[in-house]
């Protein structure tokens, strides 16, 4: 029997972050460097630290994160799924409750003309509002 879809929320409770040596290249990453693979609740916290109506490109976030943790690089791969795990979370906690406040500001990162945003639950447009909003 095939096991239940896990929820979002469920998704943001993922392994803890640790970081690998790369045996061989991977994404434009060299072998030998140190690569960082996140997790969703690191996401939030540093999504958390960028200055309101500052954005950054997910490849600066992943460097950031990076530097952070004294590697090399993030993983590319992971970093934007755990990105999406978190943004989908969020918005489903705006659709319940309306409110912003406590939410990762997930806006700050993914904009809302990118590929990931096309494949989210998240309004393309209510991205450009938080951003509107913070400026």
């Amino acid at each position: 029997m095939p096991r239940a879809k896990k929820t979002w929320a469920e998704k943001m409770t993922a392994k803890p972050p640790h970081q690998v040596i790369l045996e061989k290249d991977f994404a434009g990453i060299p072998k030998g460097s140190r690569l960082h693979i996140s997790c969703p609740l690191e996401v939030v916290a540093e999504l958390k630290t960028i200055t309101p109506g500052s954005t950054m490109s997910i490849r600066a976030f992943r460097q950031r994160l990076a530097d952070k943790n004294k590697c090399d690089a993030t993983c590319p791969l992971t970093t934007s799924l755990f990105l999406r795990i978190v943004a989908e979370h969020a918005w489903e906690e705006y659709c319940r409750t309306g409110n912003t406040r406590d939410l990762p500001p997930f806006w700050r990162v993914v904009e809302s003309s990118s590929p990931m945003a096309k494949k989210m639950s998240v309004d393309s447009a209510w991205i450009d509002l938080q951003r509107g909003l913070e400026t």
